[in-house]
């Protein structure tokens, strides 16, 4: 079972504690409000975890998650490109 806290290691990134828990680096700074990079000792709210998957162009919100609204509910963003990682 996934914690629902996680407290920041010396030395970690936004992107290494995303990556280990299988959500976006994008949604966990949103989940959790950051502004900069991470701090040692810091805790942060680990939200549920997906389906990473890296966007094709030609690719639509509705066609990753079945509405915009739900993509962005998903991924904190309204924005899609190519090359992207996003929550399905």
């Amino acid at each position: 079972m996934r914690p629902a806290l996680y407290r920041v290691k010396r030395g970690q990134t936004l992107a290494q504690v995303a990556r280990t828990f299988g959500v976006t680096p994008r949604l966990l700074a949103a989940v959790n409000a950051l502004k900069s990079e991470l701090s040692e000792g810091e805790l942060l709210v680990i939200p549920p975890e997906g389906n990473v998957y890296r966007v094709r162009g030609g690719e639509s919100m509705a066609l990753l998650c079945g509405s915009p609204d739900r993509f962005e509910k998903k991924n904190a963003t309204r924005c899609l490109y190519p090359g992207q990682e996003v929550l399905l």
